[in-house]
């Protein structure tokens, strides 16, 4: 299943909703950027697959990203497993963030998930078009990465680069394709269309309070924010990747680990409030975790099943 882009209507929620074609399923998008609401009650588990064991990653890279660009988000692929020791001492972990994610694994009695980075592949110029429809999304994986049963491809699209829904209902969503039971997300650079609803915290927002944004941990407002995404529908995909694993509410409309807390970055969150995050002394920028190289990022909280609040550590 998904994560979600931030909806930042009246109701600062995030809700999901399903997407098909014939081939594949996209279980759930993470829609625009939404305020901090406390879940209602628990993410439960619903029997059904989960994404366990060591799951290879795939990045297609469609459009022109730069190798600072890149770096950022293999860095913190790379920071999820704990055998990556952060540089920072006595600071929160990217790796104990996705320790959360592995206690849901746990209590539903299946393998600790461990992503591997497997392989890369480059577009830059856009061999599909620069305005693609979701339906593209899944047949660009599946041509230029060839997901296996078990895999994990996550595409992502640059900054000049529109896909259908982007800005207008989701910032990014994970699916499965049915064929071969793999298992994929997009997340799109919001950075020169819509900032304001997929780069919150990052940037102003469109709609709510108009809180002084936060400066961006890797000083990339567009690629930091897409970290945010990444990391929720991340959360998702291993946790609810196939629609009847873990989540909350209806299974057309389900909130899963990180979309149950949509708007946590930091203790005593609200709207328009991220929450308490540390700042680095030398940028003022901010962040909650840190992970290899001592590069640091903003985390979204996940919804911790056993203290059954939202946490980022």
């Amino acid at each position: 299943m998904g994560s979600s882009p931030f909806a930042r209507s009246s109701i600062f929620f995030i809700l999901f909703s399903v997407l098909s074609t014939l081939t594949d399923t996209c279980l759930a998008t993470r829609k625009l950027t939404s305020l901090y609401q406390p879940p209602s009650t628990t993410v439960t588990y619903h029997n059904g697959d989960l994404l366990e064991g060591d799951i290879p990653v795939s990045i297609l890279w469609y459009g022109k990203f730069s190798p600072t660009q890149k770096s950022i988000v293999v860095d913190f692929l790379l920071s999820l497993d704990p055998k990556h020791k952060q540089t920072a001492v006595n600071s929160p972990s990217v790796s104990r963030w996705w320790n959360i994610v592995r206690t849901y694994s746990k209590k539903a009695g299946k393998r600790e998930t461990r992503l591997v980075l497997s392989k890369q592949v480059s577009d830059d110029d856009c061999s599909a078009g620069k305005l693609l429809k979701k339906s593209e999304i899944t047949n660009l994986a599946r041509r230029l990465i060839n997901a296996k049963p078990g895999w994990l491809t996550m595409i992502l699209t640059a900054q000049d680069v529109a896909v259908e829904g982007f800005c207008m209902s989701n910032c990014g969503f994970h699916g499965s394709e049915s064929e071969n039971k793999s298992v994929f997300l997009w997340v799109g650079n919001s950075v020169a269309q819509c900032p304001g609803q997929c780069a919150w915290p990052f940037h102003q927002p469109i709609y709510g309070p108009q809180t002084e944004p936060l400066g961006a941990p890797n000083g990339d407002v567009g690629v930091d924010g897409m970290i945010v995404t990444i990391a929720s529908l991340l959360a998702g995909a291993v946790t609810n990747p196939f629609g009847n694993g873990y989540f909350l509410g209806s299974a057309d409309a389900p909130l899963e680990a990180a979309s149950a807390c949509s708007g946590v970055y930091g203790k005593g969150a609200y709207p328009g409030y991220a929450g308490e995050v540390l700042v680095d002394s030398s940028t003022g920028a901010s962040y909650n975790s840190v992970g290899v190289n001592g590069r640091k990022y903003m985390l979204p909280g996940l919804f911790d099943p056993i203290s059954s609040q939202c946490s980022t550590v």
